[in-house]
């Protein structure tokens, strides 16, 4: 019993010291950058039980700013290989992991 509770105190704290986001590949520019990832937080932390839910508000939000043709994958353990337009690609990690891809193909 007492193992069990410790480990969960443990994931807690693993979630709670890897709770910034992580770019791990991006060729967007600064500025899109930035909001791409605030809305990518946002969304994960408004949906944190709901990816799916996340994912398309994520997607319909950037089709709005940026015009349309974003797709958004939000999961974990999950590896992909995609066509994008140049510098509209972001790639991140967010509470550890829970991985996040943005991209725009037309």
């Amino acid at each position: 019993m007492a193992a069990t509770g410790e480990g969960k105190k443990e994931e807690a704290d693993y979630k709670r010291l890897h709770s910034f986001p992580l770019i791990r590949h991006t060729d967007m520019p600064e500025e899109m950058r930035v909001e791409t990832m605030e809305l990518c937080v946002t969304a994960c932390e408004k949906f944190a039980t709901n990816n799916e839910s996340a994912a398309k508000m994520i997607k319909e939000s950037m089709d709005k700013k940026f015009g349309s043709s974003w797709h958004v994958v939000i999961g974990e353990g999950f590896g992909f290989e995609v066509t994008h337009e140049v510098k509209n690609l972001l790639y991140m990690f967010f509470g550890g992991s829970l991985a996040v891809c943005v991209w725009k193909c037309s």
